[in-house]
């Protein structure tokens, strides 16, 4: 990157990832949506591409039939979904229902199976609970309840203690929330987050149905699943076999609706006089709780100063996180900065080529605009 147009050079940075083909005939980038903002102000704003290039066979659209990105577009968020769970935990602390250094299996029980019952709930938000990182839940199990009794009393993996990023650990973790607040998990995210911050187009997909189903980006062809290409539901198999709505991932939200949230964590745990959060809450998830296994920072929820894809936004007061769609948020505490960046980058099939790259010379960008 030059140093003279940061902006200019982040926007072609996102451009040739559009047009870098990483399966055959697909580019890396189908359709995007970037936000750059800072204390207050726009810095940058890029939408391009289509929110729906390919067919159901996998075959590019003629122009006359792509649905273009547009800045409202809703995408599927995979892993934010997690940010989103992890609030509802602190939420669900802040009311006394929840004691995050109390044992998982003190809320479920059948979690101690294989003894984990020494397993507690902060090793979940900070992915230090030893359980495996993915099951094929969708395809081994044949019922919902099978599926989540499977997450739930399947054996660690490692020894507790280490990172290990894993899907189960926030799918046990809504469980949990479930159970301790006696709401399903779409509906407390409802009630206790989108609404209250006026985020109207973020949610699970069950709950989305108002929307106009041609603000959706198109995902994965899923036909192992038999689904079919995926528009308007969850791309994570997992999350779609238990019903579109799961911990770890199932939630969509706009580049708008994603710097509300974002902005709670900038102001203390409130957005224009609404709160959803303490300030201890804010804290805490946002704070390295890792600091003995150096390279895996992490708060509660919230992956701290990872340059690998905040590039040179990261630093110890940095916080964020990806979603494998091809999404990110990035947010720099100290410099009241948020980079987002939103692609179906999944569509019509997931590559093999990383989005790090580009999603790090986003968030570079705009650290080099506020320099």
């Amino acid at each position: 990157m030059s140093a003279v147009s940061p902006v200019t050079d982040a926007i072609a940075a996102v451009e040739a990832a559009r047009h870098t083909p990483v399966v055959p005939g697909a580019p890396l980038l189908p359709g995007v949506v970037g936000l750059m903002w800072a204390d207050g102000r726009v810095i940058a704003e890029h939408v391009a591409g289509s929110a729906v290039l390919y067919d159901g066979s996998g075959a590019r659209l003629p122009h006359s039939r792509r649905t273009p990105a547009r800045v409202d577009t809703v995408f599927d968020v995979a892993s934010l979904t997690k940010l989103f769970t992890a609030t509802l935990a602190l939420q669900q602390v802040e009311a006394g229902r929840l004691d995050l250094a109390a044992p998982v299996a003190h809320y479920l029980p059948r979690f101690a199976a294989h003894g984990k019952c020494d397993i507690r709930v902060v090793q979940l938000l900070t992915h230090t609970s030893g359980l495996e990182w993915w099951l094929p839940l969708w395809r081994d199990w044949p019922t919902r309840e099978a599926r989540v009794d499977a997450a739930l009393t399947n054996p660690r993996a490692t020894p507790t203690g280490e990172f290990v990023y894993s899907d189960l650990n926030l799918i046990a973790l809504g469980v949990l929330l479930e159970k301790v607040s006696g709401t399903p998990l779409d509906l407390l995210l409802r009630d206790r987050v989108t609404e209250p911050l006026g985020m109207r187009d973020t949610g699970y997909a069950p709950q989305l149905g108002q929307l106009d189903p041609g603000r959706f980006a198109a995902t994965e062809i899923e036909d192992d699943a038999g689904r079919g290409l995926v528009r308007g539901e969850v791309h994570d198999e997992n999350a779609w076999s238990l019903g579109g709505v799961a911990g770890h991932a199932g939630v969509f939200s706009t580049a708008a609706d994603l710097l509300t949230f974002a902005r709670v964590f900038l102001d203390g745990g409130s957005v224009d006089g609404v709160r959803i959060l303490s300030n201890d809450s804010v804290a805490r998830m946002t704070t390295d709780l890792n600091p003995q296994l150096p390279g895996d920072a992490h708060g509660l929820g919230f992956e701290i100063d990872q340059p690998r894809y905040m590039g040179e936004l990261s630093g110890p007061r940095t916080i964020g996180h990806t979603g494998f769609t091809g999404v990110s948020l990035v947010a720099d505490l100290d410099r009241r900065a948020v980079a987002i960046l939103l692609a179906n980058a999944v569509h019509p099939h997931r590559g093999t080529a990383p989005t790090n790259a580009v999603r790090a010379a986003w968030a570079t960008g705009l650290s080099r605009a506020l320099a």
